[in-house]
């Protein structure tokens, strides 16, 4: 069957790999949108230490139902849309006893650690797949890196009385804007694109900072009464928006971390102490998080066209993620279509 694989740094081709042999306890789902992420373009460019090459990637599935197993609970049935917890869990590290299993120290992520969903059909456990409801396949397709944002907002415990700054306008930055303002909180979405801060305020962001163009401390103070952000999310991974969150967040509040920094960062600790800060990491997302997003997307009020950038074949997505490489902040999600 038909597959994308990175087979090199920059180096991504279509080809022909042997169909799996489904277990008792597995459903063969046929693969009909799967999200490019950053991971990915990180795979892509050779800067992700945890992928071992060759390898497929994907793991943000729109699916459809192929087949169940003979010991598949019958809640799962072909022809039913769905989407993909890709995360393993070991069941034994300390992230497993605690019931964080998101964070389990030996996960294997679909196309990081192990072999993605980037192909025609992928057989994976019944306790992976998530059903969707009536949300179409191509809607499926972001479902998890909207999770993950959702994930964060769980993290930092965003109430109503909260004001919440998200650094970085993407997929997950999104889920992020539209979790904590789904609880009621004064949400500014930060980011250096005009078209992306927009989007964000369409999906609830109150206020919106283009860190390029403004000063983002003097807008902060004007719109918190000078009393900064009770909650930063930081959701790009670089070095200034790491410290842009510690100097930025009020007194006794709470910074989230999503993004790698892919080089060291230096912080003026005295914060950590003066603030009394909460600095949290927030890692992939639990079952509950890929629930509450379906619950959002049902609403039938999520932009979807304006988050997908392109929709291309297989054969096109070795020059999509290379366009994708030259104009970063340009890309909400390009999807390969396999249907």
């Amino acid at each position: 069957m038909k597959a994308i694989q990175i087979k090199a740094e920059r180096q991504m081709a279509v080809v022909d790999i042997p169909e799996q042999e489904m277990k008792s306890n597995e459903v063969l789902l046929r693969l009909e949108y799967v999200g490019f992420c950053g991971s990915d373009l990180n795979t892509f460019l050779g800067r992700n230490p945890m992928v071992k090459m060759p390898v497929i990637p994907g793991h943000e599935v729109g699916a459809v139902i192929e087949k169940v197993g003979a010991d598949v609970p019958e809640g799962l049935k072909p022809g039913m849309a769905v989407t993909v917890n890709p995360y393993t869990n070991c069941g034994h590290c300390a992230s497993c006893r605690n019931r964080r299993v998101n964070a389990c120290e030996h996960n294997e992520t679909l196309g990081v650690q192990r072999n993605g969903a980037m192909r025609e059909y992928i057989a994976l456990p019944w306790e992976k797949i998530i059903p969707a409801g009536e949300l179409s396949p191509r809607t499926c397709a972001l479902i998890e890196p909207m999770s993950v944002g959702f994930h964060a907002v769980s993290r930092a415990q965003v109430t109503d009385i909260d004001v919440v700054m998200v650094i970085g306008c993407g997929m997950v930055g999104m889920g992020a804007v539209v979790r904590s303002a789904l609880r009621g909180a004064t949400v500014i979405a930060a980011d250096i694109d005009d078209e992306k801060l927009a989007i964000a305020r369409e999906m609830g962001a109150a206020y919106t900072i283009n860190t390029l163009t403004e000063d983002v401390h003097v807008r902060l103070q004007e719109i918190t009464g000078g009393f900064g952000p009770d909650v930063i999310i930081e959701a790009v991974g670089s070095v200034p928006t790491y410290q842009m969150a510690v100097n930025e967040v009020a007194f006794t509040g709470r910074v989230v971390c999503i993004g790698y920094a892919k080089t060291e960062v230096s912080f003026q600790t005295k914060y950590f102490v003066q603030k009394e800060l909460d600095i949290r990491g927030s890692r992939n997302a639990l079952p509950s998080d890929f629930r509450a997003v379906i619950h959002y997307l049902e609403r039938g009020t999520c932009p979807v066209n304006r988050l997908i950038s392109a929709d291309v074949t297989p054969e096109q997505a070795a020059a999509a993620m290379q366009q994708w490489s030259e104009a970063p902040g340009k890309v909400f999600r390009i999807l390969i279509k396999f249907s």
